[in-house]
């Protein structure tokens, strides 16, 4: 099947060499099988949203082109951060070597329990906006408008582009 459809993924790492386990997504991103990755933000240095007590989060965006569906590129994303070596245990928003979030496929909205599309959360933040705003700033989050202007809505006084 030929890539059809145009997804959107965050990518977050503070363990474990965090700027390198992002660039390691991006090239197992394009990796997904009827997946290609059409283009990747630069990095940013963001504070932990959670708990203060960890590192700071490297965060990019990819920008991929699918021909999976959402649950079967879910599991594709979630397979690379166990290889990474991520356990879904400890606390919510807690440290992590790798985690990566389906922000938005396609125009779909998704509300399953396994599934949330687009990402809750996505309008919020910053170290989710700037990434996908650098990569496709009039791309529409359905129902909630465009990169670029939710961007302009959010504070990104704390993120600091790394390369």
């Amino acid at each position: 099947m030929t890539p059809s459809v145009d997804a959107f993924v965050g990518i977050g790492s503070n363990l474990d060499d965090p700027a390198a386990q992002v660039r390691r997504a991006i090239v197992a991103l394009d990796g997904i099988g009827e997946s290609r990755c059409h283009v990747a933000s630069g990095l940013y240095r963001n504070p932990p949203m959670g708990p203060a007590d960890q590192p700071d989060y490297i965060n990019a965006v990819a920008w991929l082109r699918t021909g999976l569906s959402p649950l079967e590129l879910l599991a594709a994303l979630q397979a690379i951060e166990a290889e990474a070596g991520r356990r879904r245990q400890g606390p919510r928003w807690g440290p992590r070597p790798l985690d990566l979030d389906l922000l938005v496929y396609g125009q779909r909205v998704i509300d399953t329990p396994d599934l949330q599309v687009p990402h809750p959360g996505v309008t919020e933040r910053a170290f989710v906006l700037y990434p996908l705003s650098e990569i496709d700033p009039h791309r529409i989050i359905p129902g909630e408008g465009s990169v670029e202007a939710l961007a302009g809505a959010v504070d990104g006084g704390a993120l600091k582009a790394i390369g």
